[in-house]
């Protein structure tokens, strides 16, 4: 069985109320095997008003949560019947299992909200030559130079005017050479 992320549907302005009843029913009902994470998806917005300086959380899918868990009968029913869930993004509601996101879609949605998804896994090594794949240095050779798992980054040195010069790229936008 293989975990995903799903959307759930609730009442706007009830989304962080959705996120914390969802959470509590998780331990109550003793779904952490099932039910791993549950955000509200939300980036850091400034503004200047007044000549002064705000932050504050915006919610860039109003309406939304998101979970990540196993989709069996018993979490299914824990999330639907979860106070303020009014349904799950690709569902009937006919009581058929909602459709999870891409795992492409969960990846941009995570960096754009500060988070990785745990499950990286990578086979690069520090000193390995590597094939860039997209940005300004496609298909260029170069070594690794560190790799950072938290932030799914390696720094590659690829030659440029004549010079070794590093490049912050993200796991997938490099691949082994043979």
């Amino acid at each position: 069985m293989e975990k995903n992320w799903y959307v759930i549907h609730t009442y706007s302005g009830y989304e962080n109320k959705v996120k914390m009843n969802l959470e509590k029913r998780v331990e109550t009902m003793g779904m952490e095997d099932k039910i791993f994470r549950v955000i509200v998806p939300e980036e850091e917005q400034t503004e200047i008003k007044d000549g002064t300086k705000k932050t504050t959380m915006k919610k860039f899918f109003p309406g939304y949560v998101l979970a990540e868990m196993y989709m069996t009968d018993d979490s299914w029913y824990v999330v639907r019947n979860t106070p303020g869930v009014t349904g799950v993004v690709g569902s009937s509601g006919q009581g058929t299992k909602p459709t999870p996101l891409f795992p492409h879609e969960v990846d941009d949605l995570l960096k754009r909200i500060g988070l990785k998804d745990t499950q990286v896994n990578i086979d690069y090594e520090e000193g390995e030559s590597v094939r860039v794949k997209e940005g300004p240095f496609t298909d260029q050779i170069g070594v690794i130079d560190k790799i950072d798992v938290d932030r799914q980054t390696v720094t590659v040195l690829v030659e440029m005017f004549g010079r070794e010069t590093p490049a912050e790229l993200d796991f997938t936008q490099v691949e082994k050479v043979d």
